[in-house]
């Protein structure tokens, strides 16, 4: 898993998650990301948990059924780079 880290700009492994947090421009900007990559999430039923906090958003994966960092995490977190374009 931690090789898949330097293909994940911003992303870092701490505490069993993979975290991103990103500062949007305005506050608005930061909701239409959430939204996005919230209906992504839906499609591929592998959700992050979402922190808001002003204009940074923080974006956690963790699959909580095994306890752990799985290959949907790493995909997802790839999705999210793509979607956000960051």
């Amino acid at each position: 898993m931690d090789a898949a880290l330097s293909d994940l700009p911003g992303w870092k492994r701490a505490g069993g998650v993979l975290r991103r947090s990103i500062k949007f421009p305005t506050f608005l900007d930061g909701i239409d990301a959430v939204r996005r990559v919230a209906e992504h999430a839906e499609v591929k039923d592998h959700h992050p948990d979402i922190d808001i906090r002003w204009r940074t958003v923080t974006f956690v994966l963790v699959t909580h059924a095994v306890g752990g960092i799985t290959h949907s995490d790493i995909d997802m977190a790839r999705d999210i780079n793509a979607l956000l374009g960051r």
